[in-house]
């Protein structure tokens, strides 16, 4: 508990004040307060802002992909602007929307679980927010440059080598794809270690690890995903790097190298990348059931070891995505069994979740809706899931549009409808106000219906044939009207995200104010006012339970007496310690961004103009360097906070002390 010690510290035991140069500001509104933010809550809130405008970005691409399969030998898109979309797409749903969604959570929700104050690193977590942003900027600015020199990404989602060097794709699309997700894979490793760190070493007394709410569980399992399986990327975007820039050969078969490699660096990471988006939704979904169901969540040490043995045999199935490449019948079965055991913790979990519904006093409010479409639909992706793990079957199925339906069935009914349920949810906690039902279940139903008649019709799509990344086909395959029902449905299925962003930013300027625990909460989350303080916690709270909120509510005396004497011993120490907003982290991943900006934008090939792309590479380096430089000077210091018995601010030392 050592970080967490440092909230009591008085200012004299922090560093020295620090010079003019570092001082630091004390605005928290407008652009500035933003930028300088370092209050997990914000932090949390910007994910999610820029996670919601990426993934409205990711669905318009969606329906002009499925405006040009609508009908046989459309001409709306050319082939090259469809394979555009359809890796933009891909791209910017997995890594731009549902993984900063989820961190949305992690940021604003874990540390309020676990009785924390913030992160254990809240300038880390800033850094972690603008990298993210600037990997975002990168992946998408080929978009306003000249397409013939430039353009936006079109290698396909899974970046194929040798099919991504420079002999196929000379333009520089891939060098923005490349650099792009190799920031934001800093961004996320360096979210994940603050995690860590928090979870382990910043939770109330009481809180043991078996009465860690089963999100924060989720969040804990996701951060080792994330810092296990990102290093097999980097290292094959590195070789790709290397091979399209310097003339090296990793994946050139000319040059000795092996296409093949590329294929199983790519899918180490991206089958635990498809639990890295699924196990924060299984943790949302732990919250919501029991909460909804009013009584505690069936078999909680199951879930939670369930959760940990699908983080561990999610590294051991990679191989399931190559059964068609010719690996030999030992490797092929052995994946295939690994394949077939993961269902077991998987289907564990729902009938857990069936358990924990079973009995109880059920009540249907919308984030109770979106929960039960998460599991039903889930459900679906996971049979057919169980059907790919049969190496002949899969052979059949294999780039069929079988596939598209089956992880579209897992990562939006299973990780969107989980998230949409998450930000109904939690809206209230932080907001203040309640979304109304009315409008919340109309959308739930739209978007249900909307996703079924667009993805079910795939199913048989893929069964009658049709290949994925095609961007046009005959009248006469017989694939004409599932791909009109699956355009249709697409439709339905925008006006329903649609209706459920309008309801939500009405709800956020005009919607009724609630003070607190508007679904009668088990977790610590919901023991604040809504939204919560910029401290969280009045007194850092003694948990006694696993329902920790659930239990206060039933021994509120001996709640009382307990944080009557924290709320003394804290005043004794001179109040509550706050960290400085900081500049630096911003500064820090701009510089990042400049330098990716000349490194990939102006990729150094030898030739004319080798001047301008070093120095604007030269000039990132240096801000980088100043951001770090200053950065590493702010130490610990920060401003103390001193409150009422109502937890009302009678004093901020910040201006005094800046």
């Amino acid at each position: 508990m050592e970080l967490a010690k440092s909230a009591y510290l008085t200012r004299e035991e922090h560093a020295p004040a620090q010079p003019r140069l570092l001082a630091h500001p004390t605005g928290k509104t407008g652009l500035w307060g933003w930028l300088i933010t370092v209050d997990h809550k914000r932090i949390g809130f910007l994910y999610g802002f820029f996670a919601l405008f990426f993934f409205l970005v990711g669905g318009f691409e969606a329906l002009l992909i499925r405006t040009q399969l609508m009908v046989p030998n459309n001409d709306l898109l050319t082939a090259q602007q469809y394979n555009t979309l359809f890796t933009m797409h891909g791209t910017t749903m997995i890594f731009l929307a549902v993984m900063p969604l989820s961190s949305a959570f992690f940021n604003f929700i874990m540390p309020l679980q676990i009785g924390a104050r913030d992160v254990a690193f809240p300038r880390l977590n800033a850094f972690s927010l603008w990298t993210f942003v600037a990997g975002a900027i990168i992946l998408n600015i080929g978009w306003f440059l000249p397409q013939a020199t430039h353009g936006a990404p079109d290698g396909g989602w899974f970046g194929y080598a040798p099919l991504t060097s420079k002999t196929f794709i000379p333009k520089h699309s891939i060098d923005y794809w490349v650099m792009g997700l190799q920031l934001l894979g800093v961004a996320s490793i360096a979210a994940s270690l603050n995690f860590i760190v928090t979870i382990i070493n910043m939770r109330a007394p009481g809180m043991t690890m078996m009465r860690l709410p089963v999100f924060t569980w989720m969040t804990l399992i996701t951060s080792f995903l994330i810092i296990l399986s990102f290093p097999a990327i980097t290292i094959a975007l590195v070789e790709l790097m290397m091979d399209r820039n310097f003339g090296t050969g990793f994946f050139e078969v000319s040059l000795g190298g092996m296409p093949i490699l590329w294929q199983h660096l790519f899918w180490v990471f991206g089958h635990p990348e498809v639990y890295i988006l699924i196990l924060p939704a299984m943790g949302i979904i732990s919250e919501i059931l029991p909460t909804f169901s009013r009584k505690p969540l069936f078999g909680y040490p199951i879930v939670v070891f369930s959760g940990a043995a699908i983080g561990f045999l999610g590294f051991a199935v990679w191989s399931h995505h190559m059964f068609t490449t010719g690996m030999g019948t030992v490797a092929t079965a052995a994946f295939a069994l690994a394949t077939m055991a993961i269902a077991v913790p998987t289907g564990v979990k729902i009938f857990n979740w069936i358990g924990t519904l079973w009995g109880g006093h059920l009540q249907m409010r919308t984030p109770m809706m979106f929960a039960l479409g998460f599991v039903w639909m889930f459900m679906i992706g996971g049979f057919s899931g169980v059907m790919h793990a049969a190496a002949p079957a899969d052979a059949q199925q294999q780039d069929s549009y079988f596939v598209i339906a089956h992880f579209h069935y897992v990562l939006i009914g299973g990780s969107l409808f989980a998230l949409l349920a998450g930000i109904h949810y939690w809206f209230p906690l932080m907001f203040g106000r309640k979304v109304s039902e009315f409008w919340g279940k109309l959308s739930f139903w739209v978007i249900f219906v909307g996703f079924n008649v667009t993805f079910f019709p795939m199913h048989f799509l893929g069964l009658n044939g049709m290949p994925r990344r095609t961007f046009t086909y005959d009248p006469n395959l017989g694939w004409n009207f599932p791909n009109l029902l699956a355009t249709i449905g697409s439709y339905i299925l925008g006006l329903g995200v649609l209706i459920y962003f309008i309801v939500m930013a009405y709800t956020y300027f005009r919607g009724q104010r609630v003070k607190r625990d508007i679904w009668d909460g088990r977790t610590l989350e919901w023991s604040l006012p809504n939204p919560p303080p910029e401290y969280n916690f009045r007194v850092i709270p003694t948990v006694h339970a696993r329902d920790a909120w659930w239990y206060e509510k039933h021994h509120r005396e001996e709640i009382a007496r307990e944080n009557a004497e924290h709320a003394r011993e804290e005043d004794a120490h001179g109040g509550i310690h706050m960290p400085f907003g900081s500049i630096w982290p911003f500064v820090t991943s701009l510089g990042i961004l400049i330098g990716a900006i000349g490194f990939s934008a102006f990729a150094p090939i030898p030739g004319p103009g080798i001047g301008p792309k070093l120095g604007i590479s030269l000039v990132g380096g240096a801000v980088m360097l100043i951001g770090i430089y200053f950065w590493s000077l702010e130490g610990n210091e920060g401003y103390h906070l001193h409150l009422d018995k109502d937890g009302n601010v009678i004093e901020d030392d910040a201006k005094a002390h800046h």
